[in-house]
């Protein structure tokens, strides 16, 4: 900035977009604080697309939160959005009330990231949800049991989905057979860490042809060879490495917000 310059008299526009750039917890304990200008901006809906509460769980508002992230702060979250966010990743505390607002207030959603938990106790209710979020491209869940009729809610409503991550999940012939299904044109596929069976990998390399990548590294269940090879020499980017028929499965590792850059839609 030029000497002389407040950052109150810095343009509005870059300031917004700058502000897009740096994160929950600078939008909430940041930048508020500096100026009234910037805490103007920081309300701007632009900068609450990308909304991660795993970064409140896990970050300096943890303690803040130590009972759990309540439906009310979600709630206040979503609406700075003004029904522009296009990334969502709940927290493990989210109430069922709480992602039905997200469904009702969010329709452009784009991604959004479910935890085992989360799956585990509103897999009823998730296949119902997906059909209000028609521009959904990227789904993340860490549990993938019970989640066939999710993939055929997709395969109906979200003519753009293309990404799915499956980190750490267990994907038995039942959930490969689904996604062959209802996914056939999946172009990334992420599943490392997995537990998954040489006869569910074979399954959705010979029923998913789009695939562009396929991630199945540090999976138990198989172990890759010539023919497993020769089925996946359709895509360009296949990462099996790590991979044995027996072992314990380590828990699926972090995965941030920035690991979706590239893969959704501007």
């Amino acid at each position: 900035m030029m000497s002389g310059s407040k950052w109150e008299d810095l343009n509005m526009d870059c300031l917004v977009n700058v502000l897009t750039r740096v994160g929950i917890e600078s939008l909430l304990l940041g930048a508020p604080f500096v100026c009234q200008s910037w805490y103007k901006a920081s309300l701007h809906p632009s900068c609450w697309q990308i909304i991660n509460f795993q970064k409140i769980e896990r970050g300096p508002l943890a303690w803040y939160f130590s009972d759990g992230i309540t439906t009310e702060f979600i709630k206040s979250i979503i609406n700075r959005s003004c029904g522009n966010a296009t990334f969502v990743w709940l927290p493990d505390d989210c109430t069922e009330e709480a992602l039905r607002y997200i469904a009702d207030e969010c329709p452009g959603l784009k991604a959004l990231c479910l935890s085992y938990k989360l799956c585990h106790t509103y897999f009823p209710v998730i296949p119902e949800l997906i059909s209000k979020w028609k521009n959904l491209e990227l789904l993340r869940l860490d549990s993938l049991r019970n989640m066939e009729k999710v993939f055929e809610e997709i395969n109906c409503h979200c003519k753009n989905f293309h990404c799915l991550y499956a980190c750490g999940a267990y994907i038995g012939e039942d959930t490969a057979s689904a996604i062959v299904t209802f996914l056939p044109n999946i172009k990334y596929l992420h599943m490392r860490n997995a537990n998954i069976y040489r006869e569910s990998l074979e399954m959705i390399l010979q029923g998913c042809k789009e695939l562009v990548l396929l991630d199945a590294r540090d999976c138990v269940g198989y172990e890759c060879d010539d023919q497993l090879l020769k089925l996946a020499s359709h895509i360009s980017n296949f990462q099996h490495e790590g991979s044995s028929l027996f072992g314990d499965v380590d828990e699926y590792g972090h995965i941030d917000a920035d690991s979706f850059d590239g893969i959704l839609s501007e």
